[in-house]
């Protein structure tokens, strides 16, 4: 039924047909967009949709439903937030903090179950947000309330019907019922993508940051006014019910299929082990994949997998028996903040480095951390000597969060940004909106030893044995000072070196022989041009074809290539038109550098020409960087992100939001086995 058949149809009952069609459509459209991450209908028409539902229930406020997808917008203020009693304790879980204490925990169930039964488990990530319950009555959603001190919790029903992955009406199939009465346990978060922007908002309107993601996520839902919670970004996970006697469930396998079922959203990463060395190996595992999540996890949840022994281990007065938490090592901790140092890039930008008071942090001990940029340093309103919040994820560069100001002493000194360059004495620039603070001098020697870094690297040419320390080693004994010296050195002058020796010194210099060919491409993007990655060293490579030409182009030549804008054009140009660039690359040639033509069509008959590939995701069987080159060999571009352009979506571990884009878009998604089928690996 259209909105225009309304005209046609008098009285109530025409316009509650019309409300219930339009609920029911737009929370299956939610459903699939926000759980099941498969949309199939347009932005536009959902909020079409939406208006006209809105305008209806003004019309009629008697016939608002409390399923109703408009109630999800927030309420009226409240005072202060009600108490609600558990039927079934939130009970906490007991800590592991490895593979031993994984295994101490089934000893402990052996012998209280005075059996050595093999025993399966669920393990599930730990998220780091906020655990709720929601109880459902006939299929509705009518209470939500925070765990509290696991007795008692806060009523914040309306608070948590903003939140879109909480279903406010079961789905049920035809002819079959929903529960009466079914209380719901799950965890409330925020992405880590979401959580950068909600901070880098509230910096910008003066406002304080939150510690981390479990720390927003607690804030949001703790708003007295619900129109407040609607504007932060908090997801939801289920996990669990309070009682699954009552439910056709014999074990959490089967439960979290079936509240999936219901429409409540399931972390993929659950896995059923069936031993507790399967419980081990899926613990090193999630740790591994951490710092690839679009979420925060501090750890990963073993459950006792069947309802039976479940009931038989029962519980202790604070945690149950069948379940413990298997920690990660912290990623914060907090420490002092002892001085700032400046860095020079390799563009020239200056970046502000915390020298911290060493402290342990995910096993790993920490001393510095970045800064980022001025404002950024603002923003954070840092002063020296003030106690600080640091975190670190995987393998990331740790990062001060922000001060602990409450621990302020009056004896913090102002962080006071450089006017000169601290390795050239160069005046500062600042130029227009950036945020980065540079260095204008492109012979500073910090700038010349970090390009030179690049120029040999992986993401350059990638000499072999040419790497960050032998750079280094190579500027500071004055044997190089630029690109073209690269190609000058000799294998006595290397197998002298402190360190090196006959072998090594061979090697490098085959590998710099080897480099003197390269494609355009590569060579490109190991120039280190303002501006310019590997993706536009590719797209500029395949338009312009030759080293040549591409250095003769101006300004137009460049905006006329699709996804070059106006700042990088300008780049470009000032860089080929420097003289120091020019007489660099003479020297090159001089010394033998041929750089290859590119053509699209290049290996195996340019099998990838006409494709355009995105990966979202880890890749297991091949480095991201060697899926590149190989997309490249076959005459194919690799995309940054997501457009209409892009022909295959790669989809590895844990792929990030870019997946949910790609399938708005109809994007062809394949796995890795299938990219590396297309590619001939």
């Amino acid at each position: 039924m259209t909105q225009l058949s309304l005209l046609n149809i008098s009285g109530k009952e025409a316009v509650r047909q019309r409300l219930q069609a339009l609920r029911r459509d737009l929370n299956l459209h939610a459903h699939r967009y926000y759980v099941l991450d498969a949309p199939i209908l347009a932005d536009a028409e959902y909020d079409r949709m939406f208006q006209e539902l809105v305008a209806l229930e003004q019309q009629h406020p008697e016939l608002i439903s409390p399923d109703s997808p408009s109630q999800r917008v927030g309420g009226s203020p409240l005072a202060q937030f009600e108490t609600v009693a558990h039927t079934v304790p939130m009970l906490s879980l007991e800590n592991a903090f490895g593979g031993d204490d994984l295994v101490d925990f089934e000893e402990r169930l052996f012998r209280f179950l005075q059996s050595r039964t093999q025993i399966s488990y669920m393990t599930e990530p730990k998220l780091d947000g906020l655990a709720v319950e929601l109880v459902y009555e006939d299929g509705l959603f009518a209470l939500g309330s925070t765990r509290g001190d696991g007795l008692v919790g806060e009523n914040i029903t309306l608070n948590l019907k903003t939140i879109p992955t909480i279903p406010l009406r079961l789905r049920t199939r035809d002819g079959e019922a929903a529960p009466g009465r079914l209380e719901v346990r799950g965890e409330v978060f925020i992405g880590l993508a979401d959580f950068k922007k909600l901070n880098e908002e509230r910096g910008k309107a003066g406002e304080p940051l939150f510690a981390n993601p479990r720390n927003g996520a607690a804030g949001s839902l703790r708003q007295l006014d619900p129109k407040i919670t609607a504007t932060r970004p908090l997801d939801f996970y289920v996990y669990g019910v309070s009682d699954p006697t009552s439910l056709p469930c014999r074990n959490q396998h089967e439960l979290l299929n079936y509240l999936g079922s219901l429409g409540f959203k399931v972390n993929p990463l659950v896995h059923l082990c069936r031993d507790i060395s399967e419980v081990i190996s899926r613990f090193t595992r999630l740790q591994d994949q951490r710092s690839a999540l679009a979420y925060d996890i501090d750890g990963m949840v073993v459950k006792v997998n069947d309802f039976a022994l479940q009931e038989r281990l029962g519980a202790k007065a604070r945690s149950p028996r069948w379940a413990i938490a298997a920690k990660f090592p912290a990623s914060q901790a907090t420490t002092r903040l002892m001085a700032v140092e400046f860095g020079v890039g390799r563009t020239g930008a200056i970046t502000p480095v915390a020298i911290l008071e060493p402290v342990r942090i995910g096993g790993v001990t920490v001393s510095r951390a970045t800064l980022h940029n001025e404002d950024e340093l603002r923003r954070k309103g840092l002063m020296l000597g003030d106690t600080v919040l640091v975190q670190r994820a995987g393998d990331v560069i740790p990062e001060v969060v922000k001060p602990v100001v409450e621990t302020r002493t009056g004896r913090e000194l102002p962080i006071t940004m450089p006017t000169i360059c601290p390795e050239c004495g160069e005046p500062l620039i600042r130029a227009g909106q950036e945020a980065i603070t540079r260095c204008p001098n492109p012979n500073c020697p910090a700038q010349r030893v970090r390009g030179l870094i690049h120029f040999t690297g992986k993401s350059g040419m990638d000499i072999e044995g040419l790497g960050k320390k032998a750079v280094e080693q190579l500027v500071s004994q004055g044997l190089i000072q630029d690109i073209p010296d690269i190609y000058q050195l000799e294998l006595e002058t290397l197998a002298a070196l402190g360190g090196w020796g006959d072998k090594s010194a061979e090697n490098v210099v085959r590998a710099i022989q080897a480099s003197r060919t390269p494609p355009l491409a590569r060579f490109l993007a190991a120039l280190g041009i303002r501006h310019v990655g590997e993706v536009t060293a590719q797209l500029l490579a395949h338009h312009f074809g030759s080293l040549a030409r591409l250095s003769l182009a101006g300004e137009t030549d460049f905006l006329h290539i699709e996804g070059i804008g106006e700042q990088m054009a300008t780049s470009l140009v000032d860089y080929f038109q420097d003289p120091t660039v020019q007489e660099m690359l003479g020297r090159l040639q001089a010394l033998g550098v041929r750089v290859q033509e590119e053509k699209p069509d290049t290996g195996a008959g340019g099998a990838l020409a006409d494709s355009v590939f995105l990966f979202t995701g880890g890749l297991s069987r091949l480095s991201r960087h060697e899926a590149k080159s190989r997309i490249k060999e076959l005459g194919g571009q690799v995309a940054s992100g997501i457009n209409r352009k892009v022909t295959h979506v790669v989809l590895g571990d844990n792929p990030g939001s870019k997946l949910t884009k790609a399938r708005e878009l109809g994007l062809t998604v394949i796995t890795e086995d299938e990219f590396l089928r297309l590619i001939g690996r």
